[in-house]
């Protein structure tokens, strides 16, 4: 794909939101990245190097009020499209997403397993020639892939450079396929904080505002997780600006390596998608469970194992996994019709 943004009718701008909301539903999972939807869609490249260009150049145009060079010069039309299907799937999609994880969790992470499988099989068809160089970024890939979904959770930390952090490591699922930012954020012990303690009190926070009531702003704990939010939110930015430029950098100068990479990255933390796993939780030395802010029990690592196909289940999870490979065939030839 070019540097250039790619021209669309109104169905296209539609199906670009649509992607977007997947793409926030999807970075929301632990385990899965908004990445992967975003190279298999067809859309990955153009992604990267629109973000690079909210730049200084771009803070000019607009100081100069040339409206027009500025909006061309960003793609403001991709990126305002696709952000804003990740924003309605983060009050949408993804809320009902946990409700699925929660009540049919192996089901779920077999539709995920099915769509990173299939990912990975047509990101190595764009390694056009195995080398040295290809195959150990591979396996550098591999193996930090396997560091990271080995990892186990630390404590929540609330502490605002902590949370600025925080914010510029999970967008790193958004640009970069198969690192799920969700994921990150989970290691880092801060994900209900941020991904759902947050959401829910923003939610709330907005519902009462349509009603006119602000009593929040007096409730400490309401305005705390605001702030919160917020420098989340600016660190989320930051992380957008500084992966954009690292990855546009790399996919130019080194575009075979930094694919050769993605894909030992993807095989090495797929254990994080594996539905036949037993989770294990955190406990006090008397057994109980260790709670988090909202009431659930923490992770402390998991337990997997090989399925038994005598087992009518593990045939159900086989059946979601090859939806997940359908789900990714359809976005592929998609993808390719975009591009003719």
């Amino acid at each position: 794909m070019s540097q250039n943004s790619t021209k669309r009718n109104l169905t296209d701008n539609i199906l670009l939101v649509i992607k977007g909301i997947a793409m926030g539903a999807a970075n929301k999972v632990p385990g899965v990245s908004g990445g992967v939807v975003a190279f298999v869609a067809g859309f990955y490249e153009e992604l990267i190097y629109s973000l690079q260009h909210l730049n200084g150049k771009a803070l000019k145009l607009l100081i100069n009020r040339r409206y027009k060079s500025f909006w061309t010069y960003t793609n403001a039309t991709f990126l305002i499209l696709l952000f804003g299907g990740s924003i309605i799937s983060y009050f949408t999609v993804s809320l009902l997403l946990e409700y699925w994880l929660t009540h049919y969790e192996k089901n779920v992470l077999g539709v995920f397993l099915g769509m990173i499988l299939a990912t990975v099989f047509y990101i190595i068809n764009q390694v056009k020639k195995w080398t040295f160089k290809t195959a150990l970024a591979t396996f550098l890939g591999l193996s930090f892939g396997i560091l990271i979904a080995s990892s186990k959770p630390i404590s929540e930390n609330d502490g605002l450079l902590f949370i600025l952090f925080c914010g510029i490591i999970s967008v790193s699922g958004m640009t970069m396929p198969g690192l799920s930012g969700s994921f990150l954020l989970l290691v880092l012990g801060n994900y209900n904080l941020l991904l759902v303690e947050t959401a829910t009190n923003l939610f709330g926070i907005l519902k009462s505002s349509l009603a006119l009531d602000f009593s929040f702003t007096g409730d400490v704990e309401q305005m705390r997780l605001l702030k919160i939010l917020l420098v989340f939110v600016i660190g989320s930015i930051l992380g957008l600006i500084l992966f954009s430029n690292l990855l546009s950098y790399l996919l130019k100068k080194h575009h075979q390596v930094s694919i050769a990479t993605i894909i030992g990255f993807i095989f090495g933390s797929i254990s994080i998608v594996w539905p036949w796993r037993e989770t294990l939780y955190k406990t006090e030395e008397n057994g109980n469970l260790i709670l988090n802010g909202v009431g659930n029990p923490e992770i402390y690592s998991y337990q997997f194992y090989l399925p038994d196909l005598k087992l009518i289940n593990n045939w159900k999870i086989l059946f979601f996994i090859i939806l997940g490979v359908g789900i990714i065939i359809l976005l592929e030839t998609y993808g390719k019709r975009i591009k003719k």
